[in-house]
């Protein structure tokens, strides 16, 4: 008979050899883990360099983006094809329009940007569930980008927000008073407006300004520093007229339309006949306004030496929420702070 020994059972080496990985796992899981997050941590492939972005070409791919969308907006009007509808009503009883040429325009600058910086929070006025995964930046950058600002400047993507606004004066655009049409892309930095683009599809003219780097645009040559003639909104006035008087006195008020519009009345434009630019010395407003509506005109104005503030002088974070409820004055080649000193007080009725 053959001796007797102990028989081990395939189930049970199996259970066995588990239990001992699972205890080999528990202790060493964590070694591995904190030393798989230092090698990412000094990778040069990291998450955080994969996420810098080149504002040279950022800016490059808004002007592209301002025109196509520009592209779009023109073809609508011309083709009468609006199909305009109310999206409510603003603070002062009017409408807020939404049209054909608002949506298309929306749909070629946000996928533009969305699809080449996929990292970037943008912010459009209009929103829209249409999917676009072809349109892109073509990778060109103008020459006179290339001849102003040389090389890259690099921020990393998670400080940057930029505010589409792909029709402003709709209400205009739907009275076919073009002129004060514009398509606008801004970039702010840590809430800095630092990129501005303003595109005007019925001219196809564009401004674009980088703070501290250049811009296609230049101050006039004169301003008077007691203003004589004040650009405002159309459709937004309130009680602007007396407020610039209190301000101001004897003064020359300009109501246009348009946010990008009334910031290049203070700049120096080309001159056409066909759609003549009003020339302001300030551009005041005293009641709510979207920060898309005002962030490229407040980029380009600084690039140039100029301010777009609070009516008390104090900047605007362009980052957040999109209501700026605290008035807004626009100059430029004229000394800002003692334009906001000659400001009255708002009281109820302007908020």
């Amino acid at each position: 008979m053959a001796p007797m020994g102990i028989r081990l059972s395939p189930l049970g080496v199996a259970v066995f050899c588990l239990l001992g990985v699972g205890v080999i796992y528990h202790l060493y899981a964590g070694v591995i883990s904190s030393r798989l997050a230092a090698f990412k941590a000094q990778s040069p492939l990291s998450l955080t360099q994969k996420r810098m972005v080149n504002l040279r070409e950022l800016l490059a791919a808004s002007v592209e983006a301002a025109v196509l969308g520009g592209k779009e907006v023109k073809k609508v009007r011309e083709g009468n094809s609006l199909e305009e509808k109310s999206k409510g009503k603003t603070n002062e009883g009017a409408n807020e329009l939404l049209t054909m040429g608002d949506l298309l325009s929306h749909r070629k600058m946000f996928h533009l940007l969305k699809n080449t910086f996929p990292g970037v929070l943008i912010n459009s006025e209009e929103h829209d569930n249409t999917v676009d995964d072809t349109t892109a930046w073509s990778r060109n950058i103008p020459a006179d980008i290339l001849n102003t600002i040389t090389g890259g400047i690099e921020v990393p993507a998670e400080s940057l927000t930029v505010w589409i606004d792909p029709l402003d004066a709709t209400q205009e655009y739907s009275e076919n008073l073009v002129k004060y049409v514009t398509t606008m892309v801004c970039v702010a930095v840590d809430g800095k407006p630092v990129i501005g683009v303003i595109h005007q599809p019925f001219t196809e003219f564009t401004a674009w300004g980088f703070v501290g780097y250049g811009s296609n645009m230049h101050q006039r040559s004169f301003y008077n520093p007691n203003p004589k003639r004040v650009i405002v909104s159309r459709s937004h006035a309130g009680k602007v007229r007396s407020f610039i008087q209190r301000a101001f006195g004897n003064t020359t008020v300009i109501e246009a339309g348009g946010a990008g519009y009334k910031t290049l009345s203070l700049l120096e434009m080309p001159k056409n006949e066909k759609y003549p630019m009003d020339q302001a010395d300030v551009y005041l407003h005293i009641v709510l306004i979207k920060k898309w509506d005002i962030c490229a005109g407040a980029a380009l104005l600084t690039a140039l030496g100029g301010h777009m503030t609070t009516l008390k002088g104090e900047d605007i974070n362009f980052s957040g929420d999109p209501v700026n409820d605290a008035g807004l004055l626009a100059s430029v080649g004229v000394p800002h702070g003692a334009i906001v000193e000659k400001l009255p007080s708002r009281d109820h009725e302007t908020q």
